[in-house]
């Protein structure tokens, strides 16, 4: 089988899966003719029928079916086939000898056992696997019936028919709705939940409680790494401004001690290297100051 085939007979089964609850293993009707035509094409029926719907299979035939296999005993192969066909689960149609002494047709036998009340839909999940063409277009009238034929050799299962493919859209589109009733009644709880939250934070303002706000994060470009920029350098400051400044005349003759009498500072002396000339107001020289 080809992987692109094989691939759309996966996803085909997985929508009746969804839509119509198919699960493995699949119960698959047989009918007399494809268990002739899958021996004489030398197929292996029940490995093929499980590559085609991608999954355990459980194969079923009728009581009609092994009648129309016993009808045809003297074609060569067929005793073979009579014995192979045994082991298949037997589905009771209740079309008993007695009542019905031919069996009746494929069409006839398999469309009571699909669908037995005629409602239109494949209740018991069942596989119909025909090689007849009035089988196959009956059943596609029934909703939710997969069909596989053999054709030269190779395992063909049909598409989706009409009336499953509309069933199954407008199951989907109740689905939707639904899920959306459900949305709109979810958004009104949580508005109506807001409103009252938005009441009790009136309350509280109200009652004169500060409410902690949290503060919002602004977005935007954010500051560099601190670790990877260069530390700005500091003015190293004078060694004038670490000493304390100067004491005027005026401090240093009036200062008052502990005990609270007055205190003079001795007055420093500033030495002068050489001679000036003669002052203007006595006309004496200056004398010269010895260091201390």
């Amino acid at each position: 089988m080809r992987g692109k085939r094989s691939k759309q007979y996966r996803k085909l089964m997985q929508q009746y899966g969804l839509t119509y609850g198919f699960r493995e293993p699949y119960q698959v009707l047989l009918d007399a003719e494809i268990i002739k035509d899958a021996d004489r094409f030398k197929m292996d029926l029940i490995g093929g029928l499980e590559r085609t719907l991608h999954g355990q299979v459980k194969p079923m035939i009728t009581q009609c079916s092994m009648r129309h296999l016993y009808a045809s005993a003297s074609e060569p192969g067929v005793s073979y086939l009579i014995d192979k066909s045994k082991t298949y689960e037997r589905r009771r149609c209740g079309h008993r000898p007695e009542d019905y002494p031919n069996p009746l047709s494929a069409k006839d036998c398999l469309a009571s056992v699909v669908d037995p009340k005629g409602s239109k839909h494949n209740k018991n999940r069942y596989v119909v696997a025909s090689q007849e063409l009035e089988v196959r277009k009956h059943m596609r009238g029934i909703m939710g019936v997969p069909l596989v034929y053999i054709n030269r050799s190779v395992m063909i299962m049909e598409p989706m028919a009409e009336s499953s493919s509309e069933n199954r859209d407008r199951e989907e589109r109740g689905k939707f709705r639904a899920g959306l009733k459900r949305g709109s009644g979810s958004l009104k709880r949580k508005r109506e939940d807001g409103e009252n939250e938005g009441d009790v934070k009136e309350q509280i303002g109200d009652s004169g409680d500060d409410v902690p706000k949290k503060k919002k994060k602004t977005k935007g470009p954010k500051g560099p790494n601190p670790l990877s920029v260069m530390k700005s350098k500091k003015p190293k400051k004078e060694e004038g401004d670490d000493k304390k400044r100067p004491i005027t005349e005026t401090e240093a003759s009036h200062q008052q001690g502990a005990d609270g009498s007055e205190t003079t500072v001795k007055k420093k002396r500033k030495r002068k290297h050489k001679s000036t000339a003669v002052s203007e107001g006595t006309g004496e020289a200056p004398e010269s100051v010895e260091d201390e």
